[in-house]
């Protein structure tokens, strides 16, 4: 059994792009009023988006299973269309079980679990998120998991006290 996540794994992990899940919604919900899949191109101009930012909404969006792009085309998965048919709180909970799949979103949960109160420094995280991800920005890492986390109501944020914490 393949045990990729364990505590020791020191591997690095894919990055999280900085993009709010109210974009990856979108195009998620545009694609199915296209019948599920459009070409990325065209995609591109009807979000009236460059197509390196389009491509970064399709990535994030593959990392939560709700697309896939197979050749030049962008598909909407059967977990996508879930999504987009659920409730809000229903969206909510389904993201926050994919999150917690994600490598970098389950390491820097079971770093929380282990602290005290389950919450630690901004700081804690950057570092955290410099080992996991070395070869990325950790404030834009920080930021996209804030975000991420905040709306699958997995992690909290706390501005004043700048402290991260387990949204339980």
């Amino acid at each position: 059994m393949d045990s990729s996540s364990t505590e020791g794994d020191k591997r690095p992990q894919q990055s999280i792009p900085e993009i709010g899940i109210s974009q990856i919604l979108g195009l998620v919900e545009l694609l199915i009023g296209k019948g599920g899949s459009e070409d990325i191109y065209k995609l591109a101009g009807e979000l009236s988006m460059e197509l390196g930012e389009t491509l970064t909404v399709i990535k994030a969006a593959e990392m939560l299973g709700l697309v896939h792009t197979p050749g030049g085309d962008v598909v909407v998965e059967e977990f996508g269309a879930k999504v987009i048919d659920a409730t809000i709180a229903e969206r909510k909970e389904l993201i926050r079980e994919k999150l917690e799949q994600l490598p970098v979103f389950k390491s820097v949960s079971d770093f929380l679990k282990r602290e005290e109160d389950a919450e630690v420094t901004r700081e804690e995280v950057l570092e955290k998120l410099a080992e996991l991800i070395p070869n990325e920005d950790a404030e834009s890492s920080f930021s996209a998991v804030v975000n991420w986390g905040r709306y699958a109501e997995l992690f909290g944020y706390n501005d004043d006290t700048q402290t991260f914490y387990l949204d339980l």
